[in-house]
């Protein structure tokens, strides 16, 4: 896989993580129509999802990406085969009259048990998770300033892209919230502590659990050395579903699984491995090819 390759899948999983955190409210309801393309080629890696008035747009998301959505699960919490973290569709979906935008999460359950055939269950395992808290020190942390000309999103409106390329990966969640991946760093913007531990446990081995109690919005900036940055690149696309090459595995050969601690301590927080209760999403079957509308 080339390291463009690897960005794009880093670029996808970022995404993925960032429109689950973005969040959205569930009960029970379903897509008027729905328009579903499997996308065979992502080397452009450009992806996207928007939910403006009564139309959804979601482009290059795998079946995984779109459970880690409709379910509000991290990634390392789903079990099912290999592909559905691998093959990508893209999706043009209309909201029925009078259902509100807050309840796309459940209308993408609804699309992916009958258009897809998904049949799952949910488990509650005990995890190795990373735990993300404050130093005895307290923490050392710059709150965001938003730019007062930023427009405020219309109501109903959820629209989060991501782009990349071998030299970055930017993904954009709007209102000031940002994440980028360039330069051996990972660049947050504007994020909650919650919303920061949600985003890196696609570049981890276990999900990442937020216990700072902070709730403010903060801008920080990780230093990695090149080995953990080519790591983390890795991981993130085990985390998305990627199948990589025995080469490219081997930047994970030298590194800690936790590349995160040094960085993070600069700014009194903490990272520990732990095990904690979690549920666990288990996709017993499911379909490549999606049926009509």
């Amino acid at each position: 896989m080339t390291r463009t390759a690897v960005l794009g899948a880093a670029c996808i999983a970022l995404f993925s993580t960032a429109l689950a955190t973005t969040v959205f409210a569930q009960t029970r309801a379903a897509f008027e129509v729905a328009s579903i393309r499997q996308v065979d080629d992502i080397s452009t890696v450009r992806i996207g999802f928007q939910a403006t008035g009564s139309q959804v747009r979601i482009a290059g998301m795998s079946i995984k990406d779109l459970l880690v959505v409709a379910y509000t699960v991290r990634p390392q919490q789903i079990e099912g085969p290999d592909w559905i973290g691998q093959l990508r569709f893209s999706i043009t979906a209309t909201i029925p009259d009078g259902v509100p935008g807050s309840k796309v999460p459940e209308m993408l359950q609804s699309l992916l048990a009958d258009r897809f055939q998904l049949k799952q269950h949910r488990e509650t395992k005990d995890l190795p998770v990373y735990v993300l808290g404050v130093s005895k020190n307290g923490a050392k942390l710059t709150e965001s300033v938003k730019d007062p000309n930023t427009p405020a999103a219309p109501p109903n409106t959820v629209t989060v892209t991501a782009a990349g390329s071998a030299a970055r990966t930017d993904v954009d969640l709007g209102n000031g919230r940002s994440f980028g991946l360039a330069d051996n760093q990972m660049q947050i913007r504007g994020m909650t502590p919650r919303d920061i531990a949600e985003t890196l446990t696609r570049f981890v081995d276990r999900p990442v659990i937020d216990q700072t109690g902070l709730s403010k919005t903060y801008d920080l900036t990780l230093d990695l050395t090149t080995e953990e940055f080519n790591a983390i690149r890795v991981r993130s696309a085990l985390n998305a579903g990627v199948q990589l090459p025995p080469q490219a595995m081997r930047a994970l050969d030298n590194v800690s699984p936790d590349t995160m601690s040094g960085p993070l301590s600069k700014f009194g927080l903490t990272f520990e491995a732990k095990k904690a209760p979690l549920d666990v999403l288990v996709v017993e079957s499911a379909s490549k090819t999606p049926t009509e509308n």
